[in-house]
């Protein structure tokens, strides 16, 4: 791996276990094994640094909803499947994470991939929704864009709860509560 790449994960590694600001380039270069130097010699600074960091874990993240939100099945196996992932719980979202950190949010452009990639979800979420209630999977009346948002949700505040507890079980407790309000639920037959 080269140096740059080093600097790359190991700043993306950092971000997530201490923020922007946790995040110092003494830090970096250790967890990299670089040399001094080496962090302005590829990148402009820590922002250059940090912002080529995290819009590489926003589009590892995207990658991989993509590939369970758009692989087979129905609109409800594939919410269920994004939801019943596997994550590293306990550690949180790298990238939800990032949006409790003052630094990131404060600066427009290491937000920027943050917001994209939420926006993203939701809309991606929304979508298969949609087709959803098109294949009259779901009910009518549900809202695309509200369903996206309250799995988006359920997700973050569920690493959010297990972080809390020490326990992945709040974010199970939090996927199986959002999957059965949206199981498929068919009209009785008329009597």
């Amino acid at each position: 791996m080269s140096t740059s790449e080093r600097l790359i994960e190991s700043t993306r590694e950092l971000l997530w276990e201490r923020g922007y600001v946790g995040t110092s380039p003494k830090a970096i270069l250790e967890r990299a094994g670089a040399g001094q130097g080496s962090m302005y010699h590829h990148f402009k600074g820590k922002p250059d640094l940090a912002l080529t960091a995290i819009r590489r874990t926003a589009e590892e993240m995207r990658a991989g909803a993509a590939g369970v939100l758009d692989g087979p099945g129905t609109p409800y196996e594939r919410i269920a499947g994004y939801l019943r992932r596997e994550r590293e719980v306990l550690r949180g979202c790298p990238v939800g994470r990032l949006t409790m950190d003052p630094d990131v949010i404060a600066d427009d452009a290491l937000r920027a991939p943050v917001d994209e990639t939420l926006d993203w979800l939701r809309g991606r979420i929304a979508r298969i929704v949609e087709e959803g209630r098109a294949q009259g999977e779901f009910a009518p009346s549900l809202v695309a864009e509200e369903i996206a948002a309250a799995v988006v949700a359920t997700v973050q505040g569920g690493y959010v709860l297990a972080r809390a507890s020490g326990s992945p079980t709040a974010f199970d407790a939090a996927v199986r509560g959002l999957l059965a309000l949206l199981a498929p639920h068919h009209d009785a037959p008329a009597r």
